[in-house]
């Protein structure tokens, strides 16, 4: 008899009931080309270390606030955090417990946006994002879910006893990373989704088509939602082949994508910033929820702003 699936921590999250949230754009690339930021290995989160990188943080956060309360939307609020766990911590000189306050001290600066923006917006849900263990862009091959749920459990424990809503994986690769950060985010009881990142054939960077990888996941330890990101609308549109079974699609609630049509090997290769061009990323989303329906959470990845995001909500 096949073991018993995971169940979500919450049934409460608005998303999962079609509430639409806004949540922010390409958070590394926004602050390194934008604002002049020196992100040593793309990693945000030492900016809750010190009072001005939180004012920066803040700065940030209060665009899409903004964007939210001009759509009526609500507003998912992610912890700078895609860097904060312990092999890239560590090429950063932070041991497990440093980490540990970095991701803390994240959900933290979140919760006091959330009062801040109390006002103008509601339900604003306080998320804390995981990233891969390796490369975003690049596949290491299968990941043991074992493995990897005990290598993320301590970030989400941290995400869990800060209060943190949901935790949300971004830009993963393969199956196997993801079914084990579905295990560990419900030993520490918090809601999980799932965000894999696809190529221009609409493959995750493992050669998983996304249909295929979506229901190995949910076979496996059923996440609360899924997303795709860092990929350009054009890039998800080659993974929804309209002849394929369905159902799938209606376990992907979000989007979050990058500005660029370029491939990811262009994107790592490159020194400028590519915008795109806001036209073709808005019709792009258009043709995505016309295959996909309604998405719930809406917002940018890899070399966005806020202009972007403020373009895909109409406002």
């Amino acid at each position: 008899m096949p073991a018993e699936k995971p169940e979500s921590a919450s049934p409460t999250l608005p998303q999962l009931s079609g509430r639409p949230m806004v949540t922010d754009g390409g958070l590394e690339t926004d602050l390194i080309f934008n604002r002049g930021v020196d992100l040593p290995e793309f990693a945000a989160f030492p900016l809750v270390d010190d009072a001005a990188g939180r004012r920066l943080l803040a700065d940030y956060y209060g665009e899409y606030a903004s964007i939210a309360a001009r759509a009526g939307a609500g507003l998912v609020l992610e912890s700078p955090t895609w860097r904060a766990n312990p092999d890239w911590g560590a090429r950063l000189g932070r041991s497990v417990d440093a980490l540990t306050r970095a991701n803390t001290a994240a959900i933290d600066l979140l919760h006091a946006l959330r009062s801040r923006y109390a006002a103008d917006v509601s339900d604003v849900v306080v998320g804390g994002v995981v990233g891969p263990r390796g490369d975003g862009y690049r596949s290491d091959g299968t990941t043991d879910p074992a493995e990897a749920a005990a290598y993320h459990r301590p970030q989400l424990a941290a995400f869990a006893d800060a209060g943190a809503d949901v935790v949300t994986a971004y830009t993963l690769t393969d199956p196997g990373e993801a079914v084990g950060i579905v295990l560990a985010g419900r030993e520490v009881g918090l809601p999980v989704a799932i965000s894999f990142t696809v190529e221009l054939d609409g493959r995750l960077p493992d050669g998983t088509p996304l249909p295929e990888a979506v229901i190995a996941v949910d076979e496996a330890a059923r996440p609360d939602y899924y997303l795709v990101n860092c990929a350009h609308p054009h890039h998800v549109l080659s993974a929804l082949d309209p002849s394929a079974e369905t159902l799938w699609r209606s376990r992907i609630l979000g989007m979050r994508y990058n500005a660029s049509t370029r491939s990811h090997a262009e994107l790592d290769d490159a020194v400028d910033l590519d915008a795109g061009d806001l036209g073709v990323l808005a019709a792009g989303h258009s043709r995505v929820v016309d295959h996909l329906g309604p998405l719930s959470v809406v917002g940018g990845c890899c070399g966005t702003d806020a202009s972007h995001v403020a373009r895909l909500w109409g406002v």
